[in-house]
């Protein structure tokens, strides 16, 4: 019978991401088979497993659960299961599940929108907005006037924040001529807290608009409006998983997802309008 880290486990089960995951057990927050359990800890198929009280079922535990779902976040939400001040979050919004919770991949902060992706497997969670696999991340951003070329280089050679040197991978003009208003595409392998606004600020330009369009492989789809959600094809969960060194999804993991009232399917696809 064969072993896995518990907090390995308990990643691919929803519950938290794997370093969440490790703080809990660390926090002695979980038991195996009715004792403490600590870090280095390995568990089988029947081990008893239970985190802040709760059974964490045999289905949950499965590798066959993994789902990814791509939502288009709108501006003024937060990611974020609750919040003390009471704002919007994105997880009113998502598609119930059986068993697990969805985890972000990453995240955006409130004055961003676009694609993000959410996972039932902590351990994809992980792994895709882990420095160590250099997930590309591509935004489209609103600012005010031309770049320099001077600024443009700095901005792909690195430039000094307060938390080290970053840098642009690529800057691509989106729109052409003289408008006051311009739009590029930038790409970053970093998830730093607000890294492309402060990038930008560094060289004294103002971002009006930030809009994720692409992550990893996955890019938005065009027809995604704000608010909307949609399952990624069974195809596409494993590539993902591929990238980060994750080759057990079976093929027919990825669209068991409860559908809300009103929620569309359109093949492997579900959407929220």
């Amino acid at each position: 019978m064969t072993s896995e880290k518990l907090q390995k486990v308990l990643a691919r089960a929803g519950i938290a991401s794997r370093r969440e995951m490790e703080r809990q057990i660390d926090d002695g927050r979980v038991e195996v088979n009715g004792r403490r359990a600590t870090l280095g800890d390995r568990v089988d198929d029947d081990a008893r497993i239970r985190v802040d009280g709760r059974l964490v079922g045999a289905a949950a535990r499965s590798a066959g659960e993994r789902q990814v779902i791509a939502y288009h976040k709108p501006t003024g939400e937060l990611v974020t299961r609750h919040d003390p001040e009471g704002r919007k979050t994105i997880f009113p919004r998502l598609p119930r599940l059986k068993s697990g919770r969805w985890l972000s991949v990453g995240r955006l902060d409130i004055n961003t929108s676009g694609l993000l992706l959410l996972t039932t497997d902590g351990e994809l969670a992980n792994r895709l907005a882990h420095p160590a696999w250099q997930m590309a991340r591509d935004y489209a951003v609103r600012i005010y006037g031309p770049v320099e070329e001077g600024v443009r280089q700095r901005l792909l050679s690195g430039v000094a924040l307060d938390d080290g040197n970053a840098a642009f991978e690529s800057i691509q003009a989106l729109d052409p001529g003289e408008q006051a208003n311009r739009w590029y595409r930038v790409r970053l392998r970093e998830g730093k807290n607000r890294l492309v606004r402060r990038l930008w600020e560094s060289q004294g330009v103002q971002v009006s608009r930030l809009i994720r369009v692409q992550y990893g492989p996955y890019e938005m789809p065009p027809r995604l409006r704000e608010g909307q959600y949609q399952s990624l094809t069974p195809g596409e969960i494993r590539d993902l998983a591929n990238r980060v060194g994750l080759t057990d999804t079976p093929p027919e993991a990825s669209s068991a997802a409860g559908r809300k009232p009103g929620a569309r399917r359109s093949g492997t696809r579900e959407r929220r309008r």
